[in-house]
């Protein structure tokens, strides 16, 4: 499997309940790498280019007025199937049918305050990350356990 990126965004909620440190946690713990963070009210603009997919959905204005209502903790995280694995950690859109063990299963309330968003595919990710972060926010480096990780 190639290594790959992904986006994840920590919304309102999480970083105002104070859960950003057990998220990151989470996506450390797993092994992924950090290339990008950074916290963020979004404008309306970005908020309606992010949940552009939505936009003739009735639940679209919800979407914009939530994801500009406080900070954000946008991150880019890279590692072998990240995008799928970042899904399953995350859980499902809906609290109630997320596992336990899940991100929205341990911690999000309903679907409107489900905790964090994680882009659903390789399109959707490379679009995220170039919405969000510009080229020169992503840092690569190599962690100091790399040769142990690619035996």
């Amino acid at each position: 499997m190639d290594v790959e990126r992904t986006f994840l965004a920590i919304k309102p909620d999480g970083v105002q309940r104070g859960l950003v440190g057990e998220i990151l946690a989470r996506f450390e713990r797993k092994g992924f790498k950090l290339v990008a963070l950074k916290q963020l009210i979004p404008s309306k603009e970005l908020a309606e280019q992010h949940y552009g997919v939505h936009k003739e959905r009735p639940f679209f204005e919800g979407l914009v007025h939530f994801i500009t209502s406080g900070p954000v903790v946008a991150m880019v995280w890279e590692g072998e199937g990240v995008i799928a694995s970042a899904r399953k950690i995350i859980g499902s859109t809906k609290p109630l049918e997320a596992d336990p063990g899940t991100i929205r299963g341990d911690l999000a309330i309903n679907i409107g305050r489900n905790v964090i968003h994680g882009s659903d595919g390789p399109e959707t990710a490379a679009f995220e990350i170039g919405l969000w972060f510009s080229s020169s926010e992503l840092i690569d480096w190599r962690p100091s356990d790399y040769a142990w990780r690619v035996e």
